[in-house]
């Protein structure tokens, strides 16, 4: 038996705008707890709301998941990655499909090289981090016996990355090529360890 807050949110995935009433028909209880487990499925950030006129009046507020909402909710992009990753790793030299994944980071790097101008060394380590975790990694740096350590704590790539360790390349490269020195990977999660760990050495002047 589904909680009443897993039937707002599939009712919500099903028929997006939903209003409060159309919420209390369809999971069968009343307006007023319908707008509770609302109000807490927005402070989480699951669903937000936006006001709708409709005649005369005042407009209503009508319902939809957020981006967080519908990653709740089982997808098949998972099984479709590795089956696209398998195709290409058939098809084209292993060299060629290394050489696709560094090119994608180097053509994100790119995105930010305006950014990146005139930061320093740790400026540019705190930009990288918020990057990284709007694709969803967790990461932590520190400085180290004279080095920068990089710590991705959690990585959304684990899963694809145990069939097609290639993806790694992505995020190494884009730290390379944001902070203009190379990034060492001296832990991977892929080999048993915590988390992945790279290592930089610091730059006497960061090159734009």
């Amino acid at each position: 038996m589904k909680s009443t807050r897993e039937r707002i949110l599939h009712t919500l995935l099903k028929k997006p705008g939903s209003t409060i009433i159309d919420l209390a028909e369809a999971v069968g209880i009343n307006p007023i707890s319908v707008r509770h487990h609302l109000t807490n499925l927005q402070v989480e950030g699951l669903v937000s709301a936006e006001e709708q006129r409709h005649g005369v009046g005042r407009p209503r507020l009508i319902y939809t998941l957020t981006e967080h909402g519908m990653e709740q909710f089982p997808t098949r992009y998972l099984r479709l990655t590795s089956r696209l990753l398998d195709q290409l790793k058939s098809s084209l030299p292993q060299p060629m499909v290394s050489k696709l994944f560094t090119e994608m980071a180097t053509s994100l790097a790119e995105d930010y090289e305006e950014q990146m101008q005139g930061l320093s060394m740790e400026e540019r380590l705190e930009l990288i981090s918020d990057l990284l975790a709007e694709e969803g990694f967790t990461v932590e740096w520190e400085k180290s016996d004279g080095q920068y350590q990089i710590h991705e704590i959690t990585c959304p790539y684990l899963q694809i990355g145990q069939s097609h360790p290639e993806v790694c390349t992505v995020d190494q490269t884009l730290i390379s090529k944001m902070l203009a020195v190379p990034a060492e990977k001296v832990q991977c999660i892929l080999d048993g360890s915590a988390h992945c760990t790279y290592v930089v050495q610091p730059a006497a002047t960061v090159k734009n």
